[in-house]
């Protein structure tokens, strides 16, 4: 079989495609044939070494992929071969199979594609955390989202409506902005508007209830100015530190640099709060069960439906995460692994 890897820190052109040994279904997994791989920006900073949480070179990223079964080890109850599923790989979902607990595996209703599976776990299962989880959003709230027309921003989008949000405003560049229009959300110019002040115009001087940042650096504080008293910001990531498709080590210090020193007395005194989200290090799987449940209902009742930018044969894996890098896609970005 083949597969994905990151021999090393690189650009796109350091990604190399191998042939590997077919995965066992050891005890408690199974193998799955996968047939869609999500990219998320994640994966892009871990090839640049600026994750900080992926395995050691050489390895395969991918954190969510759909498939079918095609081995199921001793001690697994509960599926059996040729069930369609989603797979919340961790790494490793670039790859044509996958060996995975079955814990971590999902059986999908006959109405959802494999397309719509992969396009879920991260940036629904993001989003969900932060605004219902976490967040516990209304209706009538408002929220921020940075990267509106992205894979989490068009799904903060859709939830937000499915919450009854009153105003959505989201940032992205001048090119999306009929994009952005188009999912319900109101277009902010990222280089020429400022996202704070139309924030407090929208909402009667008062600041948005949440606001979703995935850019940090000085964006961050800039983010948490736009909420009002009682706000929330959700930090997710780390855009401003990649800069192109190779390393920059001057864009992740300055991004550092930059990143805001919050003071608690001062958050207090607004009953303002930040929260760090990272869905891949989440220790409780029921957690992240709960949200795939949830979002399962929504999208069975229609209330969301993935927004897929493009389809790449994995092959070509270094055209879509270049594709990413220069910030073209709107909504999210698969690969095709499925069997020709």
């Amino acid at each position: 079989m083949k597969k994905v890897i990151y021999p090393k820190i690189g650009g796109v052109d350091s990604i190399e495609i191998i042939e590997a040994e077919e995965p066992l279904s050891s005890k408690g997994e199974v193998v799955v044939r996968i047939h869609r791989a999500g990219i998320n920006f994640a994966d892009l900073m871990m090839r640049q070494g600026l994750y900080g949480s992926n395995p050691d070179f050489p390895f395969t990223p991918g954190y969510e992929a759909s498939g079918v079964i095609t081995g199921i080890g001793e001690g697994v109850d509960g599926f059996d071969v040729g069930d369609r599923v989603l797979a919340m790989t961790g790494f490793g979902g670039y790859s044509e199979k996958v060996s995975i607990p079955s814990t971590r595996v999902f059986k999908l209703p006959d109405s959802v594609t494999f397309d719509q599976a992969a396009a879920i776990p991260v940036t629904y299962g993001t989003a969900y955390h932060m605004l219902f989880h976490l967040g516990r959003i209304s209706p009538g709230d408002s929220v921020l989202i940075h990267h509106a027309a992205g894979g989490v921003g068009t799904a903060v989008a859709q939830l937000c409506k499915v919450a009854g949000a009153s105003v959505v405003i989201g940032t992205a560049s001048a090119s999306k902005k009929e994009f952005v229009e188009s999912i319900g959300v109101k277009f902010v110019d990222r280089e020429s508007e400022d996202f704070v002040k139309i924030c407090k115009e929208m909402t009667d001087g008062k600041g948005v209830h949440h606001a979703i940042d995935p850019v940090g650096g000085s964006n961050l504080m800039r983010s948490y100015k736009a909420t009002r008293r009682g706000g929330k910001v959700y930090f997710f990531g780390a855009s401003s530190a990649v800069k192109g498709d190779r390393r920059s080590i001057i864009a992740a210090i300055r991004m550092w640099f930059n990143t805001p020193k919050l003071d608690p007395i001062k958050m207090m005194s607004s009953n303002k709060a930040v929260f760090g989200v990272h869905m891949g290090l989440l220790d409780d799987d029921r957690i992240f069960a709960s949200h795939l449940n949830a979002l399962s209902k929504m999208l069975e009742n229609n209330e969301i439906n993935p927004v897929i930018d493009s389809i790449w044969r994995f092959e070509r894996v270094a055209e879509a995460q270049m594709h990413m890098h220069d910030r073209k896609n709107r909504g999210k970005i698969l690969l095709d692994f499925a069997p020709e």
